[in-house]
């Protein structure tokens, strides 16, 4: 593993977890805070939808950060772009933890929260692709392995987010929590901005990129996506689409509907802690089977495996049970979702040209991720209706066959180059690159 491989690969990690703590402790607000400071004057649980609708808004932000930062990623190249992400994120988080709430400024302050909101997710939107890449376009084998770190780096941000979440809660009384504590992780983002931004000066620009860099370029890397690459655009999205419905279920709904069901916050907290950290192991080793058996069939396999158990996850989290509540977490977040989350990066990664590989890797993964944007919403709304979770059930499974379907449809790829200079790999290549 050379230096700079290794610095990559820790700095997209790292990236990404910072880039997740503060979107993903929103998702926690979210569920448990928001609807209390901002949207007060409505009925709790049209409380409860309006703050999981600011949270969406954040998802409809993505594709725009992957657009921009993609374009831009691709003519000027992925540090710097990292740099500017990393920087949009750790600002607006921060900024969320002084804004006040609506008993203070009221409308103003959902309006604010929202507008924060669309920052994060424009930032997060750029992130992505980029940290990716830097991995992936680095590495010269186990490419599924070293591009499954910036997966790794979401599920590591939860557990940071829902620790920090956690033990502030666990620390202050309720009134306390609701008037200043929920504050405190917000206001911890602008130190790990000061340690992210460090360690990604220290990265080069990647190979594939610098080979390409004095190509004359007639073409804006949309244009080119959209007209070299839509099949693989359209069915990368497909793909994805369940993953991270299913992502914001285990995170987001889940969260709410445990609490809901009589578990205390805290219990639901430490599960979706624990659950979350074996999620990153579970990436990690899925990701690397990638390497071995391909995309596809990891991939496929998790999909099948969650649209069956999507109709025992709500049963076992209303049961009453902590340890069912663990169980049903750790199973759904820690082992199923990682086998259709984890290859994703390099998926993603390989189906595009270098040349517009940042926008259209981007683009993809978050067009795919308004699933997780509107999941919550969706389900919410179906709760307010009726008590049953089964239309739930029966929505994750419907987006599990919608990728199943893509996934039959796209042609494996963890055999193909992604340098302009480098031969296709092989099947051997990647049994010995494994191996090494």
């Amino acid at each position: 593993m050379s230096t700079q491989l290794r610095r990559a690969v820790t700095s997209s990690f790292l990236g990404s977890l910072i880039e997740y703590y503060d979107f993903l402790l929103y998702a926690t607000a979210s569920a448990v805070v928001f609807g209390k400071v901002f949207f007060t004057g409505l009925d709790p649980a049209l409380a409860t939808v309006a703050s999981f609708g600011t949270f969406t808004t954040g998802y409809l932000a993505r594709p725009l950060g992957g657009l921009l930062f993609g374009h831009f990623g691709d003519r000027l190249g992925r540090k710097r772009m990292l740099v500017l992400t990393m920087s949009l994120m750790g600002v607006a988080s921060f900024l969320i933890g002084l804004l006040p709430g609506y008993a203070t400024i009221g409308p103003l302050a959902p309006l604010g929260l929202v507008l924060l909101r669309v920052v994060q997710g424009v930032a997060v939107g750029g992130e992505w692709g980029g940290a990716v890449l830097m991995s992936a376009e680095h590495a010269k084998s186990r490419r599924g392995l070293w591009a499954g770190f910036t997966n790794a780096g979401a599920p590591s941000g939860m557990v940071l987010s829902t620790l920090a979440m956690s033990g502030t809660a666990a620390f202050t009384s309720e009134a306390d929590f609701l008037a200043w504590g929920w504050r405190i992780p917000f206001l911890l983002s602008i130190v790990l901005l000061a340690i992210g931004l460090f360690v990604r000066s220290r990265v080069e620009e990647t190979p594939a990129f610098l080979a390409t860099r004095k190509e004359k370029r007639s073409r804006i890397p949309l244009v080119a996506v959209l007209r070299d690459h839509p099949r693989a655009l359209v069915l990368g999205v497909g793909v994805g689409l369940s993953a991270f419905v299913v992502q914001a279920t285990l995170t987001t709904f889940v969260l709410a509907y445990g609490v809901k069901q009589g578990h205390p916050r805290q219990e639901v907290l430490n599960a979706l802690t624990l659950s979350s950290a074996c999620a990153v192991a579970g990436i990690l080793l899925w990701s690397a089977l990638s390497d071995r058996v391909g995309r596809r069939p990891v991939v496929l396999a998790g999909v099948v495996l969650m649209a069956g158990f999507g109709f025992l996850l709500f049963p076992m989290v209303r049961s009453g049970s902590g340890l069912l509540l663990v169980l049903a977490l750790v199973i759904g977040q820690g082992v199923i979702h990682p086998m259709m989350y984890g290859p994703l990066a390099a998926l993603y990664t390989e189906l595009f040209a270098t040349e517009n590989r940042y926008t259209g890797a981007s683009l993809g993964y978050q067009l795919a991720g308004l699933g997780a944007g509107f999941a919550p919403l969706i389900f919410a709304e179906l709760q307010r209706g009726s008590t049953s979770t089964t239309p739930v059930s029966w929505t994750i499974a419907a987006f599990c066959l919608l990728s199943a379907l893509c996934l039959l449809a796209l042609r494996e790829t963890s055999h193909r180059s992604i340098t302009p200079d480098e031969p296709a790999l092989t099947q051997a290549d990647q049994r010995e690159g494994h191996r090494a």
